[in-house]
């Protein structure tokens, strides 16, 4: 197991580092002002500058091995990098979620028609999309418990049901929602789900609210939507009927890497952050950075870092030695392990920075409340625990006693 940086995977890095100080740190006012004139959920034309400038860096889809030629042990150093501006960095390169995840699905089970109609302009970034599997009166940590319906009517299917918190749809670029539900509720409890693909134009489709995230309306939004009597395609279907949940599991795995080191590359930079502040603050006659206590946070903000660090990098070495299914174990820990040591770092930033911390002259608390979101999304963190636990009860060791 070696996770020392190959030479492709070291240029790329420092490529990605060199468009972040370059264009995208400096973008991160620009796109705040924009907003503020137009309206939360517009798109600053700036985006569209970034994503060029990417482009003509090489530095697009990235998170693809069969594009980018990167692994996945490599693209997580650039998901870290990315992590440092979580708003801007992912989409400016074209690997933010849930168009990564959705990108994968297609890339694995899209017919050549689907291809071809939506994978296309998503990989170009002409399009967004979105991933609705949460529903507000179920469980949905359980995605067996879903109970939109997508029934099959001829050579339609006809889909009614509620979503909420499906993300990226309060941006009108998002074309396309990829929809999970039932089309046998009498099937084994695993083949009971499906997914299908639903323009975001058909008749039928409502979009009832944007939710925020402990207040902060993101620019892409997490929305809540109605399915009243949607009739799509049959040929709209992914994959066949009965192939959701095995669908899902299959998206989830790498796009939880992506997550993970995204939320350590926050933690990063809340931890330049306080650092910064520590350095330049003078309390009680003397800077911040000579009191024991805020040298205890700093130290255990690194260790903790790094320690998260390694365990992702672990996940996506087996990821790459042996698919997801290889990894399970490990995926559920670090879907754990680095969005709680990020709130760990991002809240002793926000101590280390006082009143500072809690407004929006840094970036620490949009990255607390996404950080804390994270815990959430993708599966909370009491699934994952059952999931390693479960496992290491299975798990014979070589002595007890």
């Amino acid at each position: 197991m070696d996770f020392t940086p190959s030479q492709k995977a070291l240029e790329t890095t420092e490529e990605m580092w060199d468009f972040m100080r370059t264009h995208v740190f400096p973008a991160e006012a620009v796109w705040s002002d924009y907003l503020r004139a137009h309206g939360e959920h517009e798109h600053p034309p700036v985006m569209e500058e970034l994503k060029a400038e990417a482009r003509r860096r090489g530095l697009w889809n990235l998170f693809l091995p069969q594009l980018s030629g990167l692994s996945n042990l490599e693209y997580a150093g650039v998901a870290e990098i990315s992590g440092w501006s979580p708003v801007l960095a992912p989409e400016a390169i074209n690997c933010n979620a849930p168009d990564t995840g959705n990108m994968e699905t297609l890339e694995l089970f899209a017919t050549p028609e689907q291809r071809a109609q939506w994978l296309e302009p998503l990989l170009a970034g002409e399009i967004r999309s979105a991933f609705a599997m949460t529903e507000p009166d179920v469980a949905s940590s359980d995605a067996t418990n879903i109970t939109t319906q997508i029934v099959r009517e001829g050579d339609d299917y006809v889909i009614n049901g509620r979503k909420w918190f499906i993300t990226g749809v309060a941006d009108e670029r998002c074309k396309i929602f990829i929809v999970m539900g039932k089309t046998d509720p009498t099937a084994e409890v695993h083949r009971q789900q499906s997914m299908i693909l639903v323009p975001r134009d058909t008749p039928g489709v409502e979009i009832v609210r944007h939710l925020p995230l402990f207040g902060f309306q993101d620019q892409h939004g997490h929305s809540e939507i109605v399915f009243r009597d949607v009739r799509v395609p049959a040929s709209n279907l992914l994959s066949g009927e009965g192939e959701g949940f095995a669908i899902a599991q299959a998206r989830l795995g790498p796009g939880r890497i992506h997550h993970a080191m995204r939320a350590i590359g926050m933690a990063e930079r809340a931890l330049a952050l306080m650092v910064d502040r520590a350095k330049s603050r003078v309390a009680f006659g003397k800077h911040l950075s000579e009191q024991a206590n805020v040298q205890d946070l700093i130290a255990q903000s690194r260790i903790e870092i790094d320690q998260a660090r390694l365990l992702v990098q672990k996940a996506a070495w087996l990821i790459d030695q042996g698919g997801a299914a290889n990894a399970r174990t490990e995926i559920s820990e670090i879907k754990v392990a680095a969005p709680a040591v990020a709130v760990a770092v991002i809240d002793r930033a926000i101590e280390i920075h006082g009143a500072a911390g809690l407004s929006d002259d840094t970036p620490l608390a949009f990255f607390y409340a996404w950080a804390r979101a994270l815990r959430v999304v993708d599966g909370p963190d009491a699934v994952h625990r059952r999931t390693i636990a479960r496992m290491e009860l299975k798990r014979t060791p070589p002595h007890v006693g």
